[in-house]
């Protein structure tokens, strides 16, 4: 704290500072001196005029309009001219790190005194280190990120390389051995998928939609079908891949062909030597790949579905495709022009294709369940920090009977859908590949489009619903600022805008809850009467 910022300022001082061009005001034991910034206050000068502001103790009233790190901001730090006498600051924004004081604002693992049969004492500390490297160094990234629309900064992947974040996104496995994780906070050996869990979640917390999927979204899905079904030709670029020096995406959807895989128009044909592919057709909807260097690729062949890894090189192009979130996602439409690919960047057997697809779906949908369940929370703790401050009709909001029901709501959503996150996680970590396959593709099915379900209701919830009042008016839980992209509500208005997104990428709900439904029909026995 410098010296100008220390000297101390009464309240009476305070109060002689109330005129055009000499403007002082308190704002949480702080005194600012708004007499320039007056001219240039968004919201207009009229409000900094107000006679419960100019002169005055305005704390209440800016936290009501303004979110606590906007204090933070050099431009407006640097107007604080001393500190009020007998006060003390009480709504600093925590340190990078810190897990929300909000009940329900973390899951119950991580809140005292709840305990968990799930996570050892390796987790809390692994969760704690990840979430200060998120705070400090990608949250930031991730906010500019989503504004801009442009991809993350080349020292982002460097750093998320070299802490081998990357190889940890896609789960406990030979390619983890030998590397030292995040920074050697544990062993290769140790890593399972609550390690996985926690990244995952961590990287919900930031709550920039258009950023999550840029991370590497694209990366988690495209190299699995490499580790379990590339030769020795495609090693480099696994290792490329998870040093962040380069980037792949999972190129399978068309316009011609969404779910319905088997419907792709994507050729790919062996020249007269066999040596190579020759590949033409186009790709839609590829997330992350407009920026990606690789595409592990469905093709049609002569008797079926291939899959193989295409470099970018003479023939590949991508076009960005606007969506409804950021272009940080770097969403693409992707050509192949008589594209050559070297038959030993084929992966798995030649029309076998579907195999690797459908082999990457669960791995895929969890990932995506883990996230959609942390944004969910994001929302209920917004949710409850913004109705216990917001002050309507001389009380806060949260005393008002409806707005607690409908709160009531949104809490039991997000439990719910974690606590059966975290059973299905348990199951991951005690299943062997073969049975995972066989007994969870429905369950995560199923919990992938329960989760979108109660998404979207606790997104509604958190825009729409309104309270009556004994004058016939409405007050609205986030009301119009739910709906406005900066301020206030702009975590709440990105999440309502973005998570329709959940409910289609990996598998459409509807898709998803008839495989979950039909895995269980497979399972029933022949002999079983009511």
């Amino acid at each position: 704290m410098s010296e100008k910022t220390r000297r101390e300022i009464t309240v009476e001082e305070v109060s002689k500072h109330q005129q055009e061009g000499d403007l002082w005001v308190i704002i949480d034991a702080k005194v600012y001196d708004l007499s320039k910034f007056a001219l240039l206050h968004p919201g207009g000068r009229s409000v900094l005029f107000a006679d419960d502001v100019r002169g005055k103790d305005a704390t209440d009233i800016f936290y009501s309009l303004h979110r606590s790190e906007v204090l933070l901001r050099p431009q407006y730090a640097r107007l604080q001219i001393g500190v009020v006498p007998g006060q003390r600051e009480r709504f600093r924004p925590l340190p990078p790190g810190s897990l929300s004081p909000v009940p329900y604002g973390e899951p119950q693992w991580l809140s005292k005194p709840f305990r968990t049969p799930y996570f050892s004492e390796g987790h809390y500390k692994f969760q704690k280190a990840f979430r200060k490297l998120m705070d400090e160094v990608i949250i930031p990234e991730a906010i500019r990120c989503e504004a801009n629309g442009k991809k993350f900064d080349q020292k982002i992947s460097d750093l998320v390389g070299d802490l081998n974040v990357l190889a940890m996104r896609i789960g406990p496995g030979k390619h983890l051995k030998g590397r030292k994780l995040l920074g050697g906070i544990l062993e290769p050996e140790e890593f399972d998928y609550f390690h996985e869990l926690i990244i995952n979640q961590e990287i919900g917390r930031s709550g920039q939609r258009g950023f999550i999927d840029g991370f590497f979204a694209g990366m988690v899905i495209a190299v699995p079908t490499l580790l379990n079904y590339g030769g020795p030709a495609v090693h480099h670029v696994i290792d490329e891949v998870l040093s962040g020096r380069k980037y792949i995406s999972l190129a399978i959807s068309e316009a011609f062909a969404g779910s319905d895989v088997a419907g792709l128009r994507c050729t790919a044909k062996l020249t007269q030597n066999k040596k190579h592919w020759i590949v033409n057709g186009t790709k839609k909807w590829i997330t992350n790949g407009h920026f990606s260097d690789y595409f592990s690729t469905a093709c049609r062949t002569d008797k079926g579905l291939t899959m193989m890894l295409i470099p970018r090189g003479e023939g590949v192009e991508t076009n960005l495709i606007k969506t409804s979130y950021s272009t940080t996602a770097n969403t693409a439409f992707v050509t192949f022009d008589n594209v050559k690919v070297p038959v030993e960047y084929t992966l798995g057997e030649v029309n076998n294709g579907l195999k690797v697809v459908l082999s990457n779906f669960n791995h895929e949908r969890w990932m995506m369940a883990c996230i959609a369940v942390q944004t969910q929370r994001n929302v209920v703790d917004e949710t409850l920090r913004w109705t216990n401050q917001r002050i309507v009709f001389g009380k806060p909001l949260i005393e008002q009977a409806v707005v607690r029901a409908k709160i009531a709501q949104m809490i039991s959503r997000v439990e719910s859908c974690q606590t059966w996150l975290e059973n299905i996680t348990y199951q991951m970590n005690n299943m062997n590949y073969s049975e995972m396959s066989k007994f969870l593709a429905g369950p995560i099915g199923l919990l992938k489009a329960f989760i979108t379900r109660a998404s979207q209701d606790t997104a509604r919830d958190a825009t729409q619903a309104s309270l009556p009042s004994s004058l016939h008016c409405r007050a609205k839980f986030l009301s119009v600022t739910a709906i406005t992209q900066t301020g206030m509500g702009s975590l709440v208005e990105l999440y309502h805008r973005t998570v329709p997104f959940d409910a289609i990428l990996g598998g459409a709900e509807d898709v998803l809850a008839d495989l979950g439904v039909r895995q269980a029909q497979k399972f029933i026995p022949k002999h079983i009467r009511l």
